[in-house]
């Protein structure tokens, strides 16, 4: 009895992996219709089957040893991928299911990571190490007295489903974590920002209180609410700064701990993705909603002068003179 095997032109002899023609009941393998092989020579050829799969075995545990700093070379994950592909197709073409399955499950997997370069944890390591395991195991049954029995083989690949259904998942899982990094890394480029601003607002804090240095710590609110302008309570939070920061009524210390320390939280919060959780605390709240401090003014310009020289320094008087000539 003969089986006949339909190859492509182009597959070199040591690519072909036959069955083992004694577990199947053949005496002959016929080969593109042009060669008949008989049990002998199919032996050999199961040899070149053993002698590759196992070179592309080492081929893959070397790479899953180290493959967090392979996963970042094209070359090298080609390698890999080629190596469960060509250990699939033999089996393939072999009628060994068992491990063309087990292959292409690796292959898949691989197909994953060649394509979406993800960061390698130690528990995608330790799943690809099984799935390889489990190949090993299987190609290592060849060679035995009784080659790779069909029960055997079943309970093999139905042991290492749930292997690889957890690789899977698992690479589902870093995928997704990578689809999210850009929205992280931009966050975390906000907080970086807030952090420069509030530096400088602490400088301008420390200086001596006048209306320039409140027109910059002003300028630095507004850039802080250029921020993040998509998060509805920062927006909130820096908007009862700004309103706190306008009294003049308050002083730079009562001003400087609650505001840098609320927008500080605030854009920690902001980085670690937990915006939703940023609050005003009641401190600053009284302090944006205190009233402007107000005067009544007559029409006696003598008055005005002396009424304004009691509630503004002498800066604020010379920028509000200022103002007057420019008005008029």
């Amino acid at each position: 009895m003969s089986v006949w095997y339909s190859f492509p032109s182009h597959c070199p002899i040591t690519d072909i992996f036959p069955e083992k023609l004694g577990n199947l009941g053949l005496d002959s393998i016929v080969i593109r219709g042009d060669k008949t092989l008989d049990s002998a020579n199919a032996q050999k050829i199961l040899g070149y089957f053993i002698e590759e799969a196992k070179e592309h075995l080492e081929t893959l545990e070397q790479g899953i040893l180290d493959l967090g700093n392979l996963v970042n070379n094209t070359e090298q994950m080609n390698e890999m991928f080629r190596a469960a592909h060509s250990i699939k197709g033999g089996a393939a073409m072999l009628g060994y299911s068992s491990i063309q399955k087990t292959a292409h499950r690796l292959e898949d997997a691989f197909k994953i990571l060649k394509e979406n370069p993800l960061q390698v944890d130690q528990k995608l390591e330790s799943l690809f190490l099984k799935g390889y395991d489990l190949l090993q195991i299987l190609i290592d049954k060849l060679p035995g007295p009784l080659g790779l029995q069909a029960e055997e083989a079943n309970a093999i690949v139905k042991k290492g489903e749930p292997t690889f259904a957890e690789l899977q998942s698992h690479l589902n899982y870093l995928l997704d974590q990578k689809k999210s990094t850009p929205a992280i890394a931009a966050t975390s480029s906000i907080s970086i920002s807030v952090r420069d601003i509030l530096k400088q607002m602490l400088q301008l804090f420390k200086q001596e209180e006048t209306s320039a240095s409140r027109q910059q710590l002003q300028k630095l609110i507004l850039s802080l609410s250029q921020l993040a302008s998509e998060q509805q309570k920062w927006q909130y939070l820096v908007k009862n700064a700004q309103s706190a920061l306008a009294n003049p009524k308050h002083s730079y210390r009562t001003l400087a701990p609650v505001i840098i320390k609320e927008l500080k939280q605030a854009s920690d919060l902001l980085e670690w993705g937990r915006g939703e959780e940023i609050t005003v605390s009641q401190e600053l709240q009284l302090l944006a909603t205190a009233k402007l401090p107000q005067i009544l003014i007559t029409l006696e310009p003598e008055l005005v002068a002396s009424t304004l020289l009691q509630m503004f320094n002498r800066q604020q008087v010379s920028q509000l003179v200022q103002l007057l000539q420019m008005r008029r």
